[in-house]
């Protein structure tokens, strides 16, 4: 139980970790040149300490299927070290729809037994595309549920190495159509999608939104959510070697995961960034100062204003990939997920009074 409370702690939400080389204290190296050393912060660092201290095994093919052997509750169980226990929601229903390699599991999440009709929520979890399910991320899910006061779909996409890419991208766009076009499934009338996911997931969310631009699901998508995201693959940034390592998602680890899932990363199906980006929905996007990603991230950010998509970029000084899945290990987690939901809910609010603006016009 401790190793493998140790591997899903660190790999399971995508090795979780980050945070800003801002703020930092110049400190001469032995040539005599300057260097940044990070700011982190101390709960951040507290929980860093603790995986030196105990080291977990590799990331690799013997590891996953040690993983594969685990019920997803008991996941979910081994994970409440670092994450905080699901709240308790007026909804909290399994839900099952068919999808292009079989069935799909679906988990929904409300804070009223009853609405008026409204979007909905399509969350991705993270895990590396290999790593994560519903039952690792309900905790996340249901916040933003009860955060945003709209009901949330997690959707259990196929993982790698058992089904490589574009398996993951086919079920999240698949979910997103299915949950568009099936209110009454959930009971509730879904007048709009909120696309949302972390770390993997966060990737899901940019390709799925490019998907439903170019052939749009049976109602609009409002806003996208998404929390550090590996947005571009193609090449690599400045903050993939600064934080490469002791940050929680080491390299070794991410190696791993990109040749189990093996993606095409010349492809706008694993780097949106690659894509045109015109016509997106307004969107929320975070990173953590301390994440490999982070500079993907900045970079999309940047892509999307100058593609005139509304963009509200939030980054979690001093802290580490995963945060949001982290908020009983780094409490201060809470404040960043705090702040991230709240532009979410502006946002949201904002595209809601425009459409009403717009239909109310003669």
């Amino acid at each position: 139980m401790t190793m493998m409370t140790g591997i899903l702690g660190s790999a399971l939400a995508l090795a979780i970790a980050s945070a800003i080389p801002v703020n930092g204290k110049d400190e001469p190296t032995r040539s005599g040149e300057l260097t940044m050393t990070p700011t982190i912060r101390p709960d951040a660092k507290a929980y860093l300490d603790a995986l030196v201290k105990q080291p977990r095994p590799p990331m690799n093919a013997p590891t996953i299927a040690m993983i594969r052997k685990i019920p997803p509750e008991q996941l979910a169980v081994m994970m409440s070290q670092s994450e905080v226990e699901v709240p308790a929601l007026a909804v909290d229903r399994k839900l099952t729809m068919p999808g292009p390699g079989g069935a799909i599991d679906l988990r929904l999440f409300d804070a009223r037994q009853e609405r008026s009709p409204g979007p909905v929520l399509v969350f991705y979890h993270g895990g590396g595309f290999v790593v994560g399910s519903i039952a690792t991320h309900a905790a996340l899910a249901a916040e933003m549920a009860r955060q945003l006061d709209i009901p949330v779909v997690s959707v259990e996409y196929r993982l790698a190495p058992e089904h490589k890419w574009p398996a993951a991208p086919d079920d999240a766009e698949a979910a997103a159509r299915w949950i568009a076009a099936n209110g009454a499934a959930m009971g509730r009338e879904v007048t709009g999608l909120v696309l949302s996911g972390d770390s993997a997931g966060g990737t899901l969310t940019l390709v799925t939104a490019l998907a439903l631009r170019d052939k749009p699901a049976s109602v609009p998508v409002e806003l996208l959510v998404a929390l550090y995201p590996m947005a571009d693959a193609s090449k690599p940034y400045p903050s993939m070697a600064a934080f490469s390592n002791g940050y929680g998602l080491d390299s070794a680890d991410s190696q791993f995961y990109g040749e189990a899932y093996a993606p095409d990363v010349n492809s706008p199906r694993h780097s949106a960034l690659l894509a045109d980006l015109k016509g997106l929905p307004p969107t929320v996007l975070a990173t953590a100062a301390l994440d490999p990603l982070r500079d993907g991230g900045r970079a999309f950010v940047c892509a999307l204003a100058k593609a005139g998509v509304s963009v509200s970029y939030y980054e979690a000084e001093g802290n580490i990939h995963g945060f949001a899945t982290f908020r009983r290990a780094i409490p201060s987690a809470q404040r960043d997920l705090d702040h991230i939901l709240s532009l979410a809910k502006a946002m949201l609010g904002r595209n809601e009074a425009a459409g009403e603006a717009s239909r109310s016009k003669p």
